[in-house]
């Protein structure tokens, strides 16, 4: 109950920071921070010696900027670091505003819009003919 003293309350406050707790029962909410805290202390902090406070800021913002977000591969994000998931997600996002909609029914066959309804918009194409009857006998035997 500590971190939700009032003391504790207001000197987040006085600093403009936003308290985060888990919610009620859920244990899941720092889930990612916990990891991320778990991660610094065992592969930077607990692993070298440091000769003043100075020295161990430099070190960290060091680890997080030029290794963990650059070179780190991390499950959750595919086996990929933060900075290539991200450079990925931003590609796939100019790639889908330029291409506009695009639905497929049948591999092969697509249709795509980039204008509004009835305006610049493709007429869809045909559906496939039914099966002949022949077809179906032939692959039934």
């Amino acid at each position: 109950m500590q971190y939700a003293s009032e003391e504790y309350a207001s000197i987040l406050d006085q600093h403009q920071m936003i308290p985060s707790m888990s919610r009620p029962a859920n244990p899941y909410d720092n889930a990612s921070c916990e990891s991320f805290i778990k991660t610094l202390k065992r592969e930077e902090i607990y692993a070298n010696s440091y000769e003043n406070l100075e020295h161990l800021r430099a070190n960290v913002e060091i680890f997080i900027e030029q290794y963990y977000n650059q070179q780190r591969l991390h499950s959750a994000l595919g086996y990929r670091s933060p900075e290539e998931f991200e450079r990925q997600a931003q590609c796939q996002n100019e790639a889908a505003d330029a291409k506009g909609a695009t639905i497929t029914f049948f591999t092969g066959l697509a249709q795509s819009s980039t204008g509004m309804l009835g305006q610049e918009t493709q007429t869809p194409s045909p559906a496939p003919g039914p099966i002949p009857a022949e077809e179906i006998t032939e692959t039934a035997s």
